[in-house]
């Protein structure tokens, strides 16, 4: 592909921005901030956990037909897609540009979601993780759909919107995945855009990668008196535990970072029983793979040496249990639950050289960042691709005191649209 020079790059994006439909797009977006903050109440107030979407899907659908885009499809794992074509793509064959949020929030179905709308300030579980990335996705749909025709917009590409599930927790990106192994787009794909959560002055282009595990150590079990001296799979668990935590993240300081996390940890059924089981999540993140696989063989040989040592005891005590001479035998599994690629956008990328010129253009200053979001998958895969806030403000992700606040909102969405329609039209040259 033919790179898009950064002086190349600020020219195009100043005669899009010259275009007549792209001031009504961007006045579409002025007076519609009230409507916008609406669509992000009532999708808030939507229960979307991990594997749980369903409902938003619908929701996502229906604000899609609303907006008048066509082709409005949801596979079968709860993806939702709309496409919005141009006049040299109507046959929908060429290539296309990914404009996608994640419909999913990580709080569990029982979650209480009341979100409480002040002014421009919404409080309330997942009101910026990722209700604020899903409706700027809608609001730059209808800003479009309103201001431009099929002539209107660059020739030569589609664009194609997505709420996807599956970005959070042991979603493990399963949306994104499915979108780029098996939807109608997979192979035409140009660059990709995602949309999370708040801020118009950053942009995710560096994708952390994540390993996470699921270890589960089982025993006989019995009662904490009678049957003292066998094996306590809690306390095998965590002394294999305490010997990973001792393992150095990083050789020297020069390195990329490394970070471990034990997430969870279950089991057993009450204080003076022995455990029959015990179970612990944990999560490996760094941006070096090999860094991944380092930790990976150190936990395998934490948990195998605890599990040996204490069969091991086991035999050597050999107490009789139950009458049958034996202790019975300490079992374990290690099971990986999530593996998100660690990739980076190139710094001559056309999708950076276009974003910074749109910053230039809106006089905004690009910070680049380093994240774990839906990007990781396309950018693994060699696709441009970035991660974006859709506009205002927020904290509190993943607590139910999360917030968002939509001053500068209307900033970031034309930053979002901007870009949008810059990559449309060098995806348009490509094909």
């Amino acid at each position: 592909m033919a790179l898009l020079g950064r002086s190349s790059a600020f020219s195009r994006v100043t005669a899009l921005a010259e275009q007549r439909p792209l001031h009504q797009a961007f006045r579409w977006l002025h007076l519609h901030g009230r409507r916008v903050m609406g669509w992000q109440a009532e999708l808030a107030a939507i229960p979307a956990p991990p594997f749980g979407e369903e409902k938003r899907s619908l929701w996502m659908a229906e604000r899609f037909r609303e907006a008048g885009l066509a082709a409005i499809v949801t596979d079968s794992i709860g993806n939702v897609y709309a496409e919005f074509r141009g006049s040299g793509n109507e046959a929908g064959t060429g290539p296309v540009v990914l404009l996608s949020a994640h419909l999913d929030t990580v709080f569990p179905a029982d979650t209480p979601l009341n979100p409480i709308l002040q002014d421009n300030r919404l409080e309330g579980p997942g009101v910026c993780d990722n209700a604020a990335g899903v409706v700027g996705m809608l609001a730059v749909a209808h800003a479009l759909a309103q201001s431009f025709s099929g002539t209107q917009i660059p020739d030569g590409a589609a664009l194609i919107f997505v709420g996807n599930v599956g970005e959070e927790g042991e979603g493990d990106l399963r949306g994104v995945r499915q979108v780029y192994r098996d939807s109608p787009y997979s192979g035409r794909i140009a660059a990709h855009i995602v949309l999370d959560g708040a801020g118009a002055e950053t942009a995710v282009t560096q994708a952390l990668g994540s390993r996470r595990f699921q270890v589960t150590i089982t025993g006989p079990g019995g009662h904490s008196f009678t049957d003292a001296g066998t094996p306590n799979p809690i306390i095998i668990i965590s002394l294999a535990l305490s010997t990973l935590a001792n393992v150095p993240l990083t050789a020297n300081p020069a390195e990329p970072r490394v970070t471990v996390n034990v997430g969870t940890i279950q089991g057993g059924t009450s204080v003076n029983t022995i455990p029959e089981s015990a179970t612990a999540t944990l999560d490996f993140r760094s941006t070096d793979v090999q860094q991944l696989v380092r930790l990976e063989v150190a936990l395998h040989r934490a948990v195998e040496d605890a599990v040996e040592a204490a069969n091991s005891e086991a035999r050597q005590r050999d107490r009789p249990r139950n009458g049958n001479g034996s202790h019975g035998v300490i079992r374990y599994t290690i099971e990986n639950i999530g593996d998100r690629p660690a990739a980076e956008l190139p710094g001559d990328s056309p999708l950076l050289d276009a974003l910074k010129a749109v910053d230039r253009h809106l006089g905004l200053r690009t910070d680049l960042r380093l994240g774990s979001t839906d990007a990781n998958i396309p950018l693994s895969l060699g696709i441009p691709a970035v991660s974006l806030g859709a506009g205002g403000e927020g904290g509190g992700a993943h607590t139910r005191a999360e917030w968002y606040s939509a001053v500068n909102r209307e900033l970031g969405l034309r930053r979002v649209l901007l870009l949008t329609l810059a990559m449309l039209e060098w995806a348009g040259k490509q094909g």
